[in-house]
């Protein structure tokens, strides 16, 4: 069994923008299969503690809606493990209740391949765990489940939720600021107009285009690369707390548009979607995804505390030009 030490921690990284959207989905969450292979007391990370086994990841839910986020994983654990074994972790204990929001679940060996160099191995080896957890589940499985998170719908709503604040800090102030004197602008130019970019965008894009008739799939929920771990051959997937029914579509663009898909050794995006030769109405609705995932994270970036930032100096100005980037493509 391999591990990667590294990753024991999900206190820092570049990826933990400010707490305004009420979730942690998509922030450093990296998972309970990483840490040294010894056993230990609990570590915690933003919705969970995970306590390390030599064969064995104990995850225990925490937070308001700790009993709904421990049943998705253990659905989403249960019905990999039937039909696609090894793709995850198996699921060791009970299915989890209100009062015990927690799973006992199989330990993985591997390193996470967020902050390593992905190269052709890992890109394929990624693109067929992704696509194994698309299709080796009969779609009528997830058609029976609630949607996953960050549907978008709701991003949308976030994002013009958090427009008014990134708008009111470009210039100075606070979105509810009524009197005093203005406090000097904490949002560079470019990254204030790369969001005005965004958000006209938006505005002339909505009602975003649909699935249309395509199947659901099971969602993973979290496009984090910390929760693919490469064991030298394959890739296997953790952290499920957010999964549910979803289109491949979004599930797509949640990995290439996750901050931890550029903020270190990139992935190369373009290559990644063409494992999955999609038609042109789905590249289409990928195109429009890309480009509402990039706004969303730009703004939640954008916010970030100047006086105790959570992120690397510069990280906002990155994924402005991200998304002037996705804009501009055809």
């Amino acid at each position: 069994m391999t591990s990667d030490s590294s990753a024991t921690s999900g206190t820092t990284g570049p990826d933990r923008g400010p707490d305004t959207t009420g979730s942690d989905r998509g922030q450093d969450t990296t998972g309970p299969d990483r840490g040294p292979d010894t056993t230990g007391p609990d570590r915690a990370w933003g919705t969970h503690t995970v306590l390390l086994g030599s064969t064995t990841v104990t995850k225990r839910h925490r937070g308001q809606d700790a009993a709904r986020r421990a049943a998705a994983e253990w659905r989403a654990l249960d019905v990999l493990h039937r039909h696609a074994p090894g793709l995850a972790p198996e699921p060791l204990s009970p299915r989890p209740t209100r009062d015990r929001p927690e799973i006992v679940m199989s330990r993985l060996g591997g390193a996470p391949l967020r902050g390593t160099p992905i190269d052709a191995a890992r890109l394929r080896a990624l693109a067929a765990a992704v696509d194994r957890i698309h299709t080796a589940v009969p779609s009528r499985v997830p058609a029976g489940w609630a949607p996953r998170d960050g549907l978008p719908h709701q991003l949308a709503a976030e994002i013009r939720d958090l427009a008014p604040h990134v708008r009111a800090r470009a210039s100075g102030g606070t979105a509810d600021r009524t009197a005093g004197p203005r406090p000097p602008a904490t949002i560079p130019p470019d990254v204030a107009e790369a969001v005005d970019e965004g958000l006209a965008w938006l505005a002339s894009a909505e009602p975003l285009p649909g699935p249309g008739d395509r199947p659901p799939v099971v969602g993973h929920g979290d496009g984090n690369l910390a929760n693919y771990l490469w064991d030298g051959t394959r890739v296997a997937v953790v952290d499920f707390e957010f999964s549910g029914a979803s289109e491949r579509a979004l599930e797509l663009a949640e990995i290439t548009e996750h901050i931890a898909a550029w903020s270190g050794p990139p992935l190369d995006a373009d290559a990644f979607l063409a494992c999955f030769a999609p038609d042109p109405d789905e590249t289409r609705r990928l195109r429009a995804l890309r480009r509402l995932l990039a706004l969303h994270w730009l703004c939640r970036l954008a916010l970030d505390d100047p006086a105790a930032p959570r992120n690397p100096p510069g990280t906002a100005a990155r994924q402005a030009a991200r998304l002037m980037e996705l804009l501009a493509r055809a």
